[in-house]
């Protein structure tokens, strides 16, 4: 299998990297080499984060190139246009249909962005926009749960049986993490079904 590369974008707090962490262990889990790589800037105070994961039969490194992507997950709508480079001509952009204002904009040192959904849509050939905020929110009834909304809708679009992301998740939600097992099942199911 040629190498597969899943960037994940976003701003701290989202879950990005639990949910690159989820993506690796199910690769891992199915049989396949897997590298991963993170940048985490100023994540505590909603700076960008990147996680990087490639998976295949033999992965050399861990870094994916400009253009390269085959699938970009960005948890919001202003992340996935800063990093629309990453993905390649081919790839699958799977956007949260999320806009935060960027701090220069609430605090007045940039304008707002003009035509966000339309720009969204224009920078992508392949897109898929699920509102994993509200699916998080009204079907498994906790917001926190958005990153496993969107790694459901992942996992349709990456070739892992439903049981590996299931087994990886619960391995990784371990000790008094265990507790958020069933909310967490609930909304990844949600986002599953949330992509044809």
């Amino acid at each position: 299998m040629k190498t597969v590369n899943v960037s994940l974008v976003g701003v701290g707090g989202q879950g990005i990297i639990l949910t690159a962490d989820l993506l690796a262990k199910t690769a891992a889990i199915s049989g396949f080499d897997v590298k991963k790589s993170e940048i985490h800037g100023m994540a505590q105070r909603g700076g960008s984060v990147t996680s990087q994961v490639r998976f295949g039969d033999s992965v050399a490194s861990p870094i994916i190139q400009e253009g390269t992507a085959d699938v970009l997950v960005a948890f919001d709508k202003v992340e996935a246009l800063r990093n629309s480079g990453v993905l390649a001509k081919a790839g699958t952009a799977l956007v949260n249909d999320l806009y935060l204002v960027p701090v220069t904009v609430s605090s007045g040192q940039q304008p707002d962005v003009a035509d966000l959904d339309g720009r969204v849509r224009k920078a992508f050939g392949r897109l898929v926009l699920v509102d994993a905020m509200e699916l998080a929110t009204s079907g498994a009834g906790n917001a926190r749960t958005m990153n496993m909304v969107l790694a459901g809708a992942l996992s349709k679009l990456c070739p892992f049986e439903e049981s590996a992301w299931l087994r990886a998740m619960e391995e990784m939600l371990t000790g008094p993490k265990a507790k958020l097992l069933d909310v967490n099942r609930k909304a990844f199911g949600i986002g599953r079904s949330a992509v044809a």
